[in-house]
């Protein structure tokens, strides 16, 4: 009997703060591309969306046509491979609900760099426990970065109180 080779979608996002931190969407999808051929994977198609949160899918246009595709079974896939969990999304519920969705489909969810896979009963836990800390860290990063900016703002006014005349 002959083995139907397996399909999958990759799927790459980046934010600003987050190309800082080396996960550019090239680097992503290299690292994609190299598991799909290591796993033996067909990749039936890409989905990118550049500098948009992974607040809420609100945006994401192409996460929004990907979803699409899988429900209109359009390549048949049986799995979306992103890099990290965080590039699927930082809000709880939508990951949860993006993930139940693709499985109603049949599809599953790997996370290559966390060595998660939704087909798998530790995996699905994985992901709801990942979700949960991914949409916390967005928050805090929100908040760090307000922080920061109050800061900034606060050392302009003072400084233009100190030295009102300074071009």
């Amino acid at each position: 009997m002959i083995k139907k080779k397996q399909k999958c979608y990759i799927y790459t996002r980046v934010s600003t703060a987050i190309q800082v931190d080396g996960y550019s969407m090239e680097a992503q999808k290299d690292k994609l591309r190299k598991y799909a051929e290591f796993q033996d994977y067909t990749i039936a198609g890409e989905y990118s969306d550049e500098g948009f949160s992974g607040k809420n899918i609100q945006g994401r246009l192409d996460f929004q046509r990907m979803l699409q595709d899988i429900q209109d079974r359009k390549d048949d896939v049986d799995y979306v491979l992103v890099f990290k969990l965080s590039r699927f999304g930082r809000n709880a519920a939508d990951v949860l609900n993006s993930l139940q969705l693709m499985q109603d489909f049949g599809v599953n969810l790997i996370c290559v760099e966390d060595g998660i896979d939704s087909s798998k009963d530790a995996g699905k836990l994985m992901i709801s426990v990942l979700s949960a800390v991914a949409e916390i860290k967005r928050e805090n990063i929100r908040t760090q970065t307000m922080a920061g900016r109050e800061q900034k703002a606060r050392g302009r006014a003072l400084e233009r109180q100190i030295c009102p005349l300074r071009l």
